[in-house]
């Protein structure tokens, strides 16, 4: 069984990340959507909100799991025994960044990351701009899945 993680804090998911899933679900036969808690950051959506907004947008696929972890995302797949991560590239510096992780991950471990191109259309979201929307009052909805609501 080909597993894969795509891990991320999705605060909030985005279109984005929705289009890597929507892709990634066809690769791979389970993909599993790993929401890292990190304790020193300050998040705008609580964990809970998160992981609901998530299993809402994806309920009628049986192929995706929504798990949390903390610590290295290595550590996790191995954990899990998924031999993939799954990662979105919108922009050459998300290239540059997610390179010297992937190498990173490699080296530490037998685990493949497989990355996909954002959609042209999607590529200019990202959470830290849906939550500066979101604090300035501005339409967010265009952004993200219809799962994500404010309380």
């Amino acid at each position: 069984m080909k597993r894969a993680i795509f891990p991320g804090s999705f605060d909030p998911i985005t279109l984005g990340h929705s289009d890597i899933i929507e892709r990634g679900i066809i690769l791979f036969d389970e993909l599993i959507i790993a929401i890292g808690i990190n304790a020193e950051k300050k998040y705008m959506f609580s964990l809970e909100e998160r992981m609901k907004f998530i299993s809402e947008a994806f309920k009628d696929e049986p192929k995706i799991r929504i798990m949390t972890y903390e610590g290295l995302t290595i550590d996790f797949c191995k954990k899990v025994n998924a031999g993939y991560i799954l990662r979105g590239l919108r922009n050459p510096a998300d290239f540059e960044f997610e390179k010297a992780i992937a190498h990173t991950n490699r080296k530490l471990s037998e685990i493949e990351t497989v990355f996909l191109l954002t959609a042209s259309g999607k590529s200019y979201i990202s959470s830290s701009i849906v939550r500066d929307v979101i604090r300035n009052g501005g339409d967010y909805s265009v952004l993200v899945p219809k799962t994500v609501k404010l309380s």
